[in-house]
């Protein structure tokens, strides 16, 4: 399939990084919906296949190495796809030398200039993201577009935001409503299958997640086309966070949903973390690390936000299933760290380490930290030489707990 070979890092000679594995494909919470399967590079989307995870570059494309580096921290963070933006001829000139050294499959970005799309098909793009509806004469164009993806054998993503809804719909329907954006993909997908395209997915985006939730369910009820996840200009990363984990907790937990990009005012690598949880605690994706704390409160013997964000500074390179728990009062703390791999409780100066339910040591207070990040590595490293460091479901230990003691004050 053109598209997927030769795509490998011209400096470290490493493929694409493979996604997810079948016992991750379905929901604990509900079937997910039947859908066609297309394929980005390597990465399958929909007809049962794990949710991939997805961003976009905010580095000029025409800058390579730039754009390198940080689709490299997308990858190290979890991402399965990348998007980079084709706004001028020098980006899609640059295309080639990206896809080549790129280890994530790329998909093009492109508006208004259809010839850029046939560039970045060229050029060995996973895919090309066509909006129809801003593309020049895509009535003339949009048949060759199809050919040329067939040829090469890719897919396409096409689809509409509130944003860019078409002047017609939007006269009709009194705005960018479920209705309007729905009806606005329909048009689109009819446009491709009209000329015996289907090897594309659909992104119907709003910036209300509510919106954005009856959006999807209406479309998802008119056919088999994989789904891509987003609510756009979500904004900054503590509101776009909220208002991408409440629309896709909603449409994931229906079975909704083939794909996902968590849209922030933040690093690309921000994104990619906040989509990698939100699968993990749906239990879409294998658990790795997480840490719990207690919120502060009255009880606590100890400063439990500066705590909490000290463990989990020290610990966000560790990928094992560890499940930590720091606690800062003994009314929840001692029951929490016990059911954890490693945890503290602590008050009166002092923590209490566990391991396994089993206290090891107690610690003043100044060490805590110090004591709980050796021992989580201590295990993380036990755990890959036994080979039991691979991800689990959520479900299957619960989550990863960091209970908060006594006054941490550094």
């Amino acid at each position: 399939m053109a598209g997927t070979e030769g795509k490998t890092s011209a400096e470290d000679g490493v493929g694409f990084r493979k996604t997810g594995t079948p016992d991750y494909a379905e929901s604990p919470l509900h079937p997910r919906r039947k859908s066609r399967r297309i394929m980005v590079g390597p990465v399958p989307v929909g007809g049962g296949a794990p949710i991939s995870v997805q961003s976009m570059t905010n580095t000029p494309t025409v800058d390579v190495n730039a754009t390198l580096r940080q689709i490299g921290e997308l990858a190290q963070a979890g991402c399965d796809i990348v998007r980079v933006a084709v706004p001028s001829q020098d980006d899609a000139d640059a295309l080639p030398e990206l896809v080549r050294r790129s280890p994530l499959p790329v998909i093009a970005d492109i508006h208004f200039q259809s010839k850029y799309v046939f560039q970045a098909i060229d050029a060995g793009c996973a895919a090309v993201r066509v909006n129809p509806g801003n593309i020049r004469k895509f009535d003339e164009v949009g048949p060759s577009i199809c050919k040329a993806a067939t040829d090469a054998g890719i897919s396409l993503r096409i689809g509409v935001n509130a944003g860019s809804l078409d002047k017609d719909m939007y006269a009709k329907y009194g705005g960018p409503t479920p209705e309007a954006l729905v009806a606005s993909a329909l048009k689109e997908a009819h446009m491709f299958e009209d000329v015996g395209f289907h090897d594309f997915k659909i992104s119907v985006k709003h910036h209300d997640p509510v919106t954005t939730v009856q959006t999807y369910r209406l479309l998802a009820s008119k056919g088999d086309w994989p789904l891509h996840l987003g609510v756009t200009e979500a904004g900054p990363a503590w509101q776009g966070t909220i208002k991408s984990c409440l629309a896709f907790g909603a449409l994931l937990a229906e079975g909704i949903g083939d794909t996902i990009r968590v849209s922030l005012s933040a690093p690309p690598v921000e994104e990619v973390k906040v989509g990698c949880k939100i699968l993990e605690y749906l239990g879409l994706r294998k658990r790795h690390f997480d840490i719990i704390s207690c919120p502060s409160c009255g009880r606590s013997q100890v400063d439990v936000i500066a705590l909490a964000q000290a463990v989990t500074e020290g610990l966000k390179g560790i990928t094992a299933p560890i499940r930590v728990a720091v606690m800062g009062c003994i009314v929840n703390g001692p029951g929490e760290a016990r059911e954890a791999d490693l945890g503290v409780a602590s008050g009166n100066g002092k923590g209490q380490i566990f391991i396994k339910g089993k206290v090891i040591k107690t610690v003043p207070e100044d060490q805590i930290v110090e004591t709980l990040l050796e021992e989580a590595q201590r295990i993380a490293a036990q755990m890959q030489s036994d080979g039991d460091d691979a991800a689990q479901p959520v479900a299957a230990t619960g989550p990863v707990v960091v209970p908060i003691t006594a006054a941490h004050q550094g």
